[in-house]
């Protein structure tokens, strides 16, 4: 035992005179674990957000909306309690605390609940009596007391003000319910909202309600949307860059630990002939890995803990711009939370020592003497490497025909195996390629012998660069594929805003006042063109292809497709229905509309898509098409809202539907009316030529006393819009930047860790006269040149990376495909951080050498 702490001292007294190691490998495990264990806290928080939000607003309550759409009131609850209807009013609404917070109310009874649901229990416990009578309670997660300005030890029976000077009714914790969200009696909500007798909706228990009653549309439990399910591939590519960037960081963890070995190669052949046995010192530098791996991750891990506050409220905003899915911005990380960080980074330093610790006990120990011996080697490491990286590609390659053979979609998992195959391969390939490089140009430079011993020197020091260069070659071509498909995105949405905006005023009445409102506006000179939407809910039962049903729901509903269809095909296996839910979407197509809305896809042709629809035939978004299998001529067969019966319609056209994550059924909004007696929608205004928004915006509010809300800009729609596409994407920026910069310190810490031993080879140059403008040029040119060959390889990387990305990830993620963008910009940018961090890296110990006596160049010459 002795004799080991004795050799656990000696090996650790290399980091007192070489700090920077010490520095370089701390660095690596502290980025990798930080930027890991900050997102596995983010998708930690966000999964328990996901299952109290599931447990509450998805909890097998079927609804009840007026199919008018007016608000329901007390006097829909009684009517339909008296017809025998088992039904429960809900009110829902907002408020704003002093700090500025928007929290969600929601006003229950909990007499009337189904007595399993999550509402009931929200409302139950710790006194059912005081929740329902005067001064009622407020219940409340933990996550929300802050902000109301309260801590959680005295938020009990507290009584906070809001912003409009009303109080809530006393507080009472309940952490089984989602953030943001207050709790409480319909009453009380009722009085706090200054809603009179609205109710929001009804609710039933699943399955209680055979049909809707009339004058009524009923939402069944299982088309409820579950927000882990539609969140689930947005935290799947956040783990991925995450595992990027822990990967990256390991990376800088393996060239620090080469080179302590390297540089420790005489003290372990000293040791070894002091009697200390080889099992022994290998197993002492797997406890010094040990100790300095527990430091980094604990490290890490805290540094996690702070970054993911930081970012939680635009993961929180972006998972509310993409899916409306409410998160919480206060971390609520799980015990095991804190376990897993601290496997995966110790694990992974494990992987990244291993090979350190496999080579240091294979050399005897005339070998550890030798410094060649290791040199030697990295040649034998290099012939591995270019096996392994045409494994790799192969593995790609294999992956990508299999997707190829797959819905699209599909196969989420396997694009980022894919890439990440790709990735590896060409990380792989870059030592060897560089190695070959160094060799065919020092055969060119045989007549300068300068350029030829510069050469020379960079193949020396490429065992050491190695990993660092492919750290930088893994993070700028991810960096550049990430980039370039945020940036498409950013271009493409855009200009589908362009299209799809086509009014100049959007105008959403109360629906009892649209045919008034719509009269008025059409005797207006200043209306060129009115465009009327319509919105309903249905589910997609089955669709039909070139003859035959897919998904066939259940035999009475086949049967009458297949006769309607005079189709041979009643002997085909049934399958389990679709039971797909769909948006159904009214439009009026004109001749501001139909120009400008794009379509992807087409029966055949643009012109016969929009007579089809307006003859009663459907587009659809790209999203159902992709998810469905769905195609232009198909049929479709969908469930009327409110369990009214079954309409059959024919696709015309596929269009794209960008940032929405359900499936959209597109018909005119006479047709959507007539057929599923579909509300009516907003109302688009075209104006006149000469004629601007202003004036007829005041007209309307003055006439029909309607607010601000009511009657919105074109601009002011796209503004929005975009602050929305900005905030979504903020975390995936965020992400990227952080992962390029701990490749940039990868490569710096690699360089500056050298920067003596390579001072000391520049020695002797001096001596034999060469100036030291010269030799700092010289690092500059060698660090430089390989840098910028390294981003020179990240360029086509990055873009069969954006490739993959748009067409493979982003279609299995969201539904729908985006074009390609290659952006000169980005490619330039990641050019010049590939050289700028090499010429960083150079220029600090060049700084040093001009710097530096010429006695004490000589000094450092005599003491290697």
């Amino acid at each position: 035992m002795r004799l080991t702490l004795v050799a656990l001292a000696t090996l650790l007294g290399h980091y007192r005179r070489h700090p920077g190691q010490l520095a370089m490998l701390l660095l690596g495990l502290w980025v990798a674990g930080a930027l890991w264990s900050g997102v596995q806290a983010i998708n930690a928080s966000a999964r328990d957000s996901y299952a109290r939000a599931e447990a509450l607003f998805t909890s097998g309550l079927d609804r009840l909306e007026r199919r008018d759409g007016e608000a329901l009131d007390h006097a829909d609850f009684v009517t339909l309690r008296r017809a025998g209807l088992a039904v429960s009013p809900l009110l829902e609404g907002e408020v704003v605390t002093v700090q500025g917070e928007r929290l969600t109310v929601i006003g229950i009874d909990p007499l009337t609940l189904p007595g399993d649901s999550a509402f009931a229990t929200a409302g139950s416990g710790g006194g059912l009596t005081a929740f329902f009578t005067p001064p009622w309670q407020t219940r409340l997660a933990p996550a929300s007391v802050e902000q109301l300005g309260l801590e959680a030890s005295t938020a009990p029976g507290a009584t906070p003000a809001l912003a409009d000077g009303q109080t809530l009714p006393p507080l009472s914790l309940a952490p089984s319910l989602p953030p943001d969200t207050l709790v409480m009696d319909i009453a009380a909500a009722a009085r706090l909202l200054g809603s009179g007798d609205a109710a929001s909706r009804l609710l039933a228990d699943a399955g209680a309600l055979d049909a809707a009653p009339a004058g009524y549309r009923l939402i069944r439990a299982e088309t409820l949307a579950d927000p882990g399910e539609l969140t689930a591939s947005f935290h799947l590519n956040l783990t991925a860059m995450a595992l990027l960037a822990l990967i990256v960081g390991l990376f800088i963890v393996q060239a620090a630990l080469g080179l302590a070995l390297e540089q420790r190669l005489g003290l372990l052949r000293t040791l070894r002939a002091l009697g200390v046995p080889g099992r022994t010192l290998v197993g002492v530098l797997a406890l010094e890995l040990a100790l300095l791996g527990l430091i980094g991750a604990l490290a890490g891990i805290a540094s996690g803990v702070w970054l993911a506050r930081a970012l939680l409220p635009d993961v929180a905003a972006t998972l509310q711009g993409l899916y409306g899915a409410a998160v919480g911005t206060r971390l609520q990380l799980p015990w095991h939370y804190w376990l897993g960080g601290l496997g995966v980074t110790l694990g992974g330093l494990t992987i990244a020592g291993s090979g350190t610790l496999w080579r240091a006990a294979r050399l005897g120990v005339l070998e550890l003497g030798q410094a060649q011996a290791w040199r030697a080697g990295f040649q034998r490491q290099l012939r591995g490497q270019a096996i392994a990286g045409s494994l790799a590609a192969l593995l790609a390659l294999a992956t990508g025909a299999w997707l190829a053979t797959r819905p699209p979609g599909e196969g989420l998992v396997a694009g980022f195996v894919m890439i990440a195959a790709l990735m590896l391969a060409c990380a792989l390939w870059l030592s060897p390629l560089l190695a070959t490089g160094l060799a065919w140009l020092a055969g060119l430079a045989r007549h300068r012998p300068l350029t030829q011993w510069a050469l020379a020197d960079l193949q020396l020091q490429l065992p050491r660069l190695s990993f660092a260069m492919m750290a930088l070659l893994i993070a700028l071509s991810a960096n550049l594929g990430v980039g370039s498909m945020v940036g498409g995105f950013r271009l493409t949405f855009l200009d589908w805003l362009d299209q799809r905006l086509a009014a100049d005023l959007y105008l959403r009445p109360p629906p009892e006042r649209v045919d008034e409102v719509q009269a008025w506006l059409a005797r207006r000179d200043e209306v060129a063109e009115l465009l009327p939407t319509a919105e309903a809910e249905a589910v997609l039962l089955a669709h039909r292809a070139q003859g035959r049903i897919h998904n066939e729901i259940e035999s009475e509903t086949k049967s009458e497709i297949e006769s309607e269809a005079q189709s041979d095909s009643r002997d085909e296996p049934q399958a389990a229905p679709l039971n797909v839910p769909v948006t159904l979407f009214g439009i009026t197509p004109g001749e501001r509309l139909t120009p400008s809305w794009p379509l992807l896809q087409t029966a055949a042709g643009r012109d016969a898509a929009w007579a089809a629809l307006e003859a009663g035939e459907t587009f659809i978004n790209e999203q159902l098409a992709l998810g469905q299998g769905i195609a232009p001529g198909d049929r479709l067969v969908l469930q009327a809202p409110g369990g009214r019966g079954r309409e059959e319609v024919t696709v015309a056209a596929v269009y794209p539907d960008y940032g929405n994550p359900r499936g959209e059924v597109l018909l005119t909004a006479t047709r959507l009316r007539e057929r599923f007696d579909a509300p009516p929608g907003s109302i688009g205004i075209a104006l006149a030529e000469g004629h601007t928004a202003a004036p007829l915006s005041r007209a309307l509010t003055k006439r029909f006393g309607l607010d601000d809300e009511a009657v919105l800009d074109q601009r002011r729609i796209k503004a929005l819009s975009t602050d929305i596409f900005e905030r979504t994407f903020a975390i995936t920026r965020a992400l990227n930047a952080l992962t390029l910069a701990v490749a940039a310190l990868a490569l710096l810490a690699s360089l500056l860790a050298q920067a003596r031993e390579r001072r000391r080879r520049l020695a002797p140059l001096w001596a034999l006269g060469v100036p030291r403008r010269e030799l700092a040029s010289l690092q500059l040119a060698q660090l430089g040149g390989a840098a910028l060959v390294t981003g020179l390889l990240a360029v086509p990387l990055g873009i069969a990376i954006t490739a993959s990305l748009v067409s493979v990830i982003n279609v299995a993620a969201f539904g729908w495909r985006l074009p390609l963008h290659v952006f000169p910009g980005e490619i330039a940018l990641t050019l010049a951080t590939a050289l700028g961090v090499a010429l960083l890296a150079a220029g600090l110990p060049a700084l040093t050498l001009w710097r530096t006596p010429p006695r004490a160049l000589l000094a450092e010459e005599e003491t290697t």
